[in-house]
């Protein structure tokens, strides 16, 4: 063989060696996650960040499900479920919920003004690592883990967050504030004049929407989530204010609002706070990514929504405050205050935007209990049922939400739930 010949040789052994690793690695980069944040940002993969996208169809850009036209099969997931969360918790969380029929999965990432996830704005919760304000050693973020194994499943995660409260109002819970928590930092600062940027109600600790500056910290902590993490929506529940007169006492920024030249009534005042809120969430949101939704949860009774500050009739009417509503419908048919399909067809009437979808909230944790003077023992089939009604004709709805995730495993709620499987596989 010459030389000439050995070269040519080489050099063609040398191309198609080129030519293979190419290929390794197009197929490698093809498997990889996708490492692009929404700002832009490189991110290295493997690193938990929440960004990791199933690959082929039925998927957006982001790697999140696309469900526009599927009904919404979804489970709360509430921070009492959560408590010394971690990556095994998380997983058992996503199967089970998957295995259980659903497609949607509210996540309680903020119950108490903290975070189940890295904030620039409110200290870690102490669901995390038992004490608030403490991160976990490991660099473990919750939120992160759980878009990621939520939509590697192709299951949807919505951030549940509580905008309003910092402390249940018994004192209860969470066991304490840490020292950077803004109720610490405003409460304990030498200015006064930002002490009722908070209020104390019975035993327990609120943000007060009347202010500027808490509006400005509760949108500002709703941005940063959409911003770093892909979640599906943005979600709240139907804790505003938690009591419908002067016993709470934000009468210090009622009566400047009046000194001021203002004219409506208390209710109407803290229904226009809140609405203020509701509005500057939905536009941040909408902001850092117009695919992701917000939405809101309230309370089943309409007119106790209206006393609480909740403008559920705006908001079911208007663009511009919230994409879906899921009134928490928890009563069965036969209950003589609130029957489930009168309730389910006034909020039909309430909801008549076209960009405001409607969801049921159905009360899972009652199935099989003696709530409502033992109706729920009458039969297995109840929840079930409700579902049923969801899709009829009667409601324009587009899907259901349970409450809660603890009990899709309890002997309680087991019948129940087998019959409930039934029309979800």
């Amino acid at each position: 063989m010459s030389k000439k010949n050995s070269s040519s040789q080489s050099k063609g052994a040398l191309f198609y060696i080129v030519i293979a690793l190419l290929t390794v690695g197009i197929i490698a980069l093809g498997s990889l996650p996708y490492i692009i944040s929404r700002r832009g940002e490189i991110l290295t993969p493997g690193e938990n960040t929440g960004e990791y996208p199933r690959n082929g169809e039925g998927v957006d850009r982001y790697g999140r499900p696309n469900s526009d036209n599927e009904e919404m099969r979804g489970v709360w997931v509430a921070y009492l479920s959560l408590d010394g969360v971690n990556k095994s918790k998380i997983d058992a969380i996503v199967s089970n919920a998957k295995a259980n029929g659903m497609n949607t999965i509210f996540l309680h990432v903020r119950p108490f003004g903290d975070a189940l996830y890295k904030s620039d704005y409110y200290p870690w919760s102490h669901l995390a690592t038992g004490t608030q304000g403490e991160a976990p050693a490991d660099g473990f973020d919750p939120l992160a883990y759980a878009v990621e194994a939520a939509h590697r499943e192709g299951l949807s995660l919505h951030a549940w967050l509580n905008p309003l409260r910092i402390m249940l109002a018994n004192g209860a819970y969470p066991p304490s504030l840490s020292e950077d928590n803004p109720y610490n930092a405003w409460r304990n600062d030498d200015n006064a004049d930002n002490d009722d940027w908070v209020i104390d109600y019975k035993k327990g600790k609120f943000y007060n929407p009347a202010i500027g500056q808490v509006r400005e910290l509760i949108v500002n902590g709703t941005r940063e989530i959409v911003e770093r993490y892909n979640v599906d929506g943005v979600h709240w529940d139907d804790y505003f204010y938690p009591a419908y007169d002067e016993s709470f006492d934000d009468s210090k920024s009622y009566n400047a609002y009046r000194e001021q030249g203002g004219k409506l009534s208390l209710a109407d005042w803290r229904r226009s706070n809140i609405n203020e809120l509701v509005k500057a969430v939905y536009s941040a949101v909408k902001a850092a990514d117009s695919q992701c939704v917000f939405g809101i949860s309230p309370a089943g009774n309409i007119d106790n929504c209206m006393s609480m500050g909740a403008d559920v009739k705006t908001w079911g009417s208007s663009e511009g405050y919230v994409d879906y509503l899921i009134p928490q419908v928890y009563w069965t048919s036969d209950n003589t205050i609130a029957p489930f399909e009168p309730v389910c067809r006034r909020w039909n009437e309430l909801v008549t935007s076209p960009k405001v979808k409607l969801y049921i909230g159905l009360a899972l944790y009652k199935a099989g209990s003696d709530d409502d003077s033992g109706k729920w023992k009458k039969a297995d089939d109840i929840i079930m049922n409700q579902v049923l009604y969801t899709r009829g004709s009667e409601i324009n709805a587009g899907g259901f939400v349970l409450y809660s995730y603890a009990y899709f495993d309890s002997d309680q709620t087991a019948e129940e739930m087998k019959n409930l499987r039934s029309v979800l596989h």
